[in-house]
């Protein structure tokens, strides 16, 4: 039987989803086209959130090397990072063994927040979720490991902090459902498009943890 090492496995990897993208990307800049936009707009946020969809089709950026490992989207809003949580949440999931993937510190555009709320438009609280949530700086991040979105979820709580179990990240450092801290994927199919929208795939590194064997019985 034909093997391909870790390292060929990666690259190959990496090349497909950078061939994957580069399609989504045109086919996206065509419907962009097609709207009349400019290139400018085009190179934006506003850009990335019209491509977003075709890119989630085409990447599975939900899915890690392994195929007992997937990847979920974690942001911290902004209520967190001013109150300087960033640390304390990021060391919860380092301790759970998971590993951090794509990081980044953003300010998102009004258009970014309704792209990433888009299920909810049209409920009489979608402004106050887009408001807040472009209203400053968030951490995006990628998170990876086995049953890292539904795990995720666990350890993020209800979204109303006072129905959250003690020990989960609300329920032990938020108590207002309009300031919860922190979002996390809810499924495969949500972690990709989330994690389409926010990043692009050179924004996602590939790597393994030396204590890897300490976390995972191979």
């Amino acid at each position: 039987m034909f093997r391909l090492s870790t390292r060929s496995a990666g690259r190959c990897a990496r090349a497909f989803a950078a061939a994957a993208f580069t399609e989504a990307r045109g086919h996206a800049s065509q419907a962009v086209a097609k709207a009349g936009a400019t290139s400018q707009q085009a190179s934006g946020w506003g850009f990335r959130a019209a491509f977003a969809a075709a890119a989630a089709a085409s990447l599975p950026l939900a899915a890690a090397a392994s195929s007992h490992e997937e990847r979920s989207f974690i942001m911290i809003k902004p209520d967190g990072v001013h109150r300087g949580l960033i640390a304390e949440i990021i060391a919860r999931f380092e301790r759970k063994g998971y590993k951090l993937v794509g990081i980044k510190v953003v300010v998102p555009s009004k258009a970014l927040a309704e792209q990433h709320y888009a299920e909810h438009k049209g409920r009489p609280f979608f402004p106050k979720l887009t408001n807040f949530l472009s209203s400053g700086a968030v951490v995006a991040m990628v998170w990876e490991g086995r049953g890292v979105i539904s795990f995720g979820r666990t350890m993020i709580g209800a979204t109303n902090p006072l129905s959250s179990a003690p020990g989960t990240v609300r329920g032990d450092l938020a108590v207002d459902v309009g300031r919860n801290v922190i979002h996390g994927s809810d499924s495969i199919d949500s972690a990709q498009k989330e994690i389409a929208l926010w990043f692009g795939p050179d924004e996602l590194a590939a790597y393994d943890l030396v204590g890897k064997n300490w976390v995972y019985e191979l």
